[in-house]
This record gives structure tokens, C-alpha cells and sequence, in this order.
């Protein structure tokens, strides 16, 4: 799909704004996004009224963009499986996302943290958190060990 095609189908559900050079691309807000095409950073925020405030998923940022961009305009169906999708952990950073589009990728997307409250309430109304939509650090340790003590 054209660039200037993917981006009028954005326009759809999100305001796009470029992000001046020399200004922090960091996302500052939830339902903010930092995006990162033809070599610029563009402020992407999710028009009013389109939010789904169905279910506690349905307002993280990570199934926004499932909902409203990788479903309906890639068709991208399989977040886990897709050879068209490719994860960069928070700790990597916008740096990264860039490398990755000067490389081999077309679009980075960056989005605010999830926030510890978000995640307790997807789990008190018995929900899953939607694939890579968190990221820990540190990393816990690759293994555990317990003995018995008598």
C-alpha cells in the first residue's frame, strides 16, 4: 500500500501531526502515539469518540492500534505469528524504532507504558492482556530454585 494511502486510512480514526525536528518524539499521554514514517516522527492521537470503553482491552493503547490500524488497514490478524509485525522492547527506545525503518521495516509505532492500574483491572474483570503490550524491567531471572527446609 502507498505511504500516502496508509495514511489517509490513520486520518480516519487519529489526528496526525508532524513532530518538528530537534522535539522529543516520546509519547507523553495514553491514546497518544508516536509514529515513525518516511524518516519522521508524527504525533498520532486518537480522535474523540473513537474509543471502545467496552472492556478494560479495549482501552489499552496497544489494542487501539490492533483495533483501529493493524486489523482493519494491514490485516494483521495474528500479533503472535505475523512475519509483518515485529516488536522493539521499551528499553530499545525510539532510537531503534528508527534504525528498524531505515532497515527493513516501513512504520514504527511507540506508545505510553502500560500503567500497573491498567493491568490490575484487566486482570480483576478475568481479562488477558493482548500479546506484547507489556514490558517489565528489569527482567526477572530465567530461573527459580526452592528448596525445603524442615
Amino acid at each position: 500500500m502507498p505511504i500516502e494511502e496508509f495514511r489517509a486510512k490513520l486520518e480516519e480514526n487519529f489526528d496526525l501531526e508532524q513532530i518538528p525536528e530537534g522535539t522529543s518524539s516520546e509519547v507523553k499521554a495514553l491514546h497518544e502515539f508516536s509514529v515513525f514514517m518516511e524518516g519522521k516522527w508524527h504525533k498520532m492521537t486518537l480522535k474523540a469518540g473513537r474509543l471502545d470503553t467496552s472492556t478494560p482491552v479495549s482501552q489499552l493503547d496497544s489494542q487501539i492500534l490492533t483495533e483501529l490500524v493493524f486489523n482493519p488497514i494491514v490485516g494483521i490478524t495474528d500479533l503472535k505469528n505475523d512475519d509483518r509485525i515485529d516488536f522493539v522492547g521499551g528499553i530499545r527506545g525510539h532510537k531503534e524504532l528508527e534504525r528498524r525503518c531505515n532497515e527493513d521495516c516501513v512504520v514504527a509505532f511507540a506508545l505510553c507504558a502500560v500503567d500497573i492500574d491498567d493491568l490490575l483491572e484487566v486482570a480483576d474483570a478475568q481479562l488477558i492482556m493482548p500479546p506484547k503490550s507489556t514490558w517489565f524491567e528489569p527482567k526477572p531471572r530465567s530461573g527459580f530454585v526452592v528448596r525445603v527446609f524442615e
